[in-house]
């Protein structure tokens, strides 16, 4: 049951995560050149095996005697001591911003800390150059590394929750649920930086990666441009019981269950404070209570939008430098600390041993990845590894179940492909390519547009009908006419990174342009059963088609990637059985009106009338509600067995205390203890007994949410609740 529920948002995300940037039909060859160095090289060079090797030494005609960096019988901490401890102020300062400058006179190479792996590896950030499946991250990037191309420090994944609908990066996230954010961040930290036999180590700091993740953007970030407003700028006022329950839970558990070894903090301050520069945030609670074993990284020139755009505390570049390395930053992406960070040390502003401190746990880090070493498990992986079939085949079948089956009227879905000889695919995204593949993504292996996808099946007609724009009507009707000679119509409809994007937030929830007269046009005419497929990773008020009965089916495939047009086709025509659920509330139009994206309070505010926010909080109507998805099949649930309470006996050192109810509302003698106070051995138990009564096999996620006592003020209505 408890992989159950995991496997749920995490195919949502992987369906996402297959994202890759590239024209449709980029060939092997294209791939080949690539992986054999016909681009950028790594700063390391392609013919980098690991620092101290003692060959690379003796070419470089300095004796790795001399360096107890580089004694393996010593502990990484002792070693990374001893690097720093060989450096000049003007050396240390050089290692300090993403680009990694090196020490040729002590054999340490550059190293550029600057990668991505949100949708693969990506050709975002200097130190990466191909794009990967997800599920196969580490290993492919670890063949990369060996080839040259690739770095071995990640900066993936977003893991901030979807508070607002309208918000660009949601095409990033696991969607509005902390409890579903955090497990989605834990298992994809573990997926990347896990060596097998290593996930139980006892000494966590000097643990082995294979990758190294970053949990980012730490915290309270999900405004990016909206009216004017930017993320440089942006303070949220955040209250403290919404930081803990949603800002921060997703990150503490990435850091106590995946033992990330990165955290990125945001541009965007907190409650005043810019988050890279707050000691709180930093060194109190990601590097004290969560006991972080890595380093914290800034995102990309936060130190310098601190100055420019935050203006804070009036602080010039020394003073910006010497706050944020006080409170814990470790790296700059961005050259502040490169920059800046010797002079502020020179005006007795920034200490040295903050540098020295921030440096040992940046050069732990790179050790326990094999950057000193070597890593000889993985010295083997290469060329072959990357776009393999068995990838390729991982690619689609994780669109496959990423697909949520929103509305499927009559059973008219599947399709029979002995039925359909003729098949009209129309709409912006029908001929879709780099509009599959989401943000942060690179060169993918192939790729696969839904009406190739639909081409296995049936004889296909193609009509754009309208780009997702759609700012006229002049090609609508060239698709309503393919739709009237075909046996069935599939409209492929949605939004892409023109509507929704780093650094732009939606503005409405509405179809752009005149897509949906395009959509109400074609299925007016179509003679034969009209799908709808639509493209997006917000929700999007399409109400109108739901309503409509010429419309007899709906699906959602967010950004399905480069085999996105094969899986659609697959579950169009029953080779797969959909069984996604949305991880996103699906708000009607007008929520953009009831209240703005600056409001981060997740609780209702009768007194601004501003409902909440996230299906724990609102309990407006939907066009489909958090949780939500269909399946061809039908499946019976029966309570087998629970225990209705679990008894707790208080102490005289425990004492009850208060909570608000509604004024009509019965509040016990006791309404609440702390739970840390309790030591509660008992656990509240039940056994769910789940039956396919379909005709088709199919696949189902028991959702298991806890609903507080009725009355109780700003409880939430339900959340999702730990897995069984």
């Amino acid at each position: 049951m408890a992989e159950a529920l995991r496997f749920l948002f995490f195919t949502y995300l992987i369906s996402i995560a297959t994202a890759r940037n590239a024209l449709k039909k980029s060939s092997y060859s294209t791939l080949d050149a690539t992986i054999l160095g016909h681009g950028d090289a790594t700063p390391t060079g392609s013919n980098f095996s690991f620092v101290c090797n003692p060959s690379r030494y003796s070419s470089l005609g300095l004796d790795m005697s001399n360096f107890a960096f580089c004694d393996s019988s010593l502990s990484y901490h002792v070693r990374a001591k001893d690097l720093v401890n060989h450096m000049t102020l003007h050396e240390k300062v050089q290692q300090l911003g993403d680009r990694a400058y090196g020490v040729p006179r002590l054999g340490l190479p550059e190293y550029e800390w600057w990668s991505e792996a949100l949708h693969g590896v990506s050709n975002v950030g200097p130190g990466t150059f191909l794009m990967i499946l997800f599920l196969v991250v580490s290993t492919e990037a670890r063949a990369m590394y060996n080839l040259g191309r690739a770095g071995l420090t990640y900066w993936s994944p977003t893991i901030n929750v979807v508070r607002d609908p309208r918000w660009g990066r949601t095409i990033e996230t696991p969607g509005e649920d902390p409890f579903i954010v955090g497990s989605y961040a834990s298992n994809y930290v573990r997926g990347l930086q896990d060596v097998e036999g290593t996930e139980n180590y006892t000494d966590l700091n000097s643990r082995p990666l294979k990758v190294s993740s970053c949990c980012k953007h730490f915290a309270a970030y999900d405004v990016d441009n909206w009216q004017g407003i930017e993320r440089y700028s942006f303070d949220a006022r955040v209250t403290e019981q919404d930081m803990v329950e949603t800002f921060l839970r997703p990150f503490e558990m990435c850091v106590k269950d995946g033992d990330v070894s990165s955290i990125m903090c945001s541009y965007n301050r907190v409650n005043g404070v810019p988050t890279c520069a707050d000691p709180k945030l930093l060194n109190q609670t990601i590097r004290g209570d969560w006991n972080l074993h890595g380093y914290i990284v800034a995102d990309c020139d936060s130190i310098q939008v601190m100055v420019d755009d935050h203006k804070y505390l009036s602080d010039t570049k020394e003073d910006a430098v010497a706050q944020t390395l006080k409170a814990g930053l470790d790296l700059d992406c961005g050259i502040y600390y490169t920059n800046y960070t010797e002079s502020s040390v020179q005006q007795g502003k920034a200490r040295e041993e903050d540098i020295d401190r921030s440096l040992t746990y940046l050069y732990v880090v790179l050790m326990r990845l094999g950057f000193f070493d070597g890593s000889p498990q993985f010295q083997s992986l290469g060329k072959a590894d990357v776009c393999s079939k068995e990838h390729i085949e991982l690619a689609t079948q994780a669109a496959r179940e990423g697909i949520v089956l929103l509305k499927n009227d009559d059973e008219t879905l599947p399709l029979s492909s002995n039925n359909i000889n003729s098949l009209a695919v129309v709409g912006p995204h029908a001929n879709a390519t780099k509009a599959m593949l989401g943000n942060y993504a690179g060169v993918p292996c192939r790729i696969v547009a839904p009406i190739d996808g639909f081409s296995i099946y049936a004889n296909v007609s193609y009509e754009i009908g309208c780009d997702v724009a759609c700012k006229n009507q002049s090609l609508i009707f060239p698709a309503t006419k393919a739709a009237k000679e075909a046996d069935a119509t599939v409209i492929v409809a949605g939004i892409d990174l023109s509507v929704e994007a780093e650094s732009l937030d939606r503005e409405d929830l509405l179809l752009p342009g005149y897509q949906t007269e395009l959509i109400n046009q074609v299925a007016k005419v179509a003679k034969a059963p009209v799908i709808l497929v639509i493209m997006s990773a917000g929700g999007i008020d399409i109400s109108f088609a739901k309503d409509n009965t010429n419309i007899k089916a709906i699906l959602w495939a967010g950004y399905p990637g480069e085999e996105g047009g094969r899986a659609i086709a697959d579950v169009v025509f029953g080779k797969y059985n959909p069984g996604g659920k949305l991880p996103l509330t699906w708000h009607e139009a007008d929520y953009v009106d009831q209240l703005p994206m600056t409001s981060l309070q997740l609780r209702p505010d009768d007194k601004l009338g501003y409902p909440g926010r996230t299906y724990k909080f609102f309990n407006g109507s939907t066009v489909y509600p958090f949780g939500y998805g269909l399946s061809y099949t039908k499946f019976m649930y029966n309570l087998t067995s629970s225990l209705s309470s679990v008894p707790i006996k208080l102490n005289r050192f425990q004492h009850c205390h208060h909570l608000s109810y509604d004024k009509d509302t019965f509040m016990p003698s006791c309404p609440s203890v702390r739970t840390e106070h309790l030591s509660c051995d008992d656990h509240l138990t039940f056994e769910v007994e789940v039956q396919n009564v379909g005709s088709r096999d199919g696949s189902e996620v028991i959702m298991v949410y806890a609903k507080p006592p009725k009355g109780i003020v700003g409880a939430p209505i339900k959340q999702e609740g730990t897995p069984l």
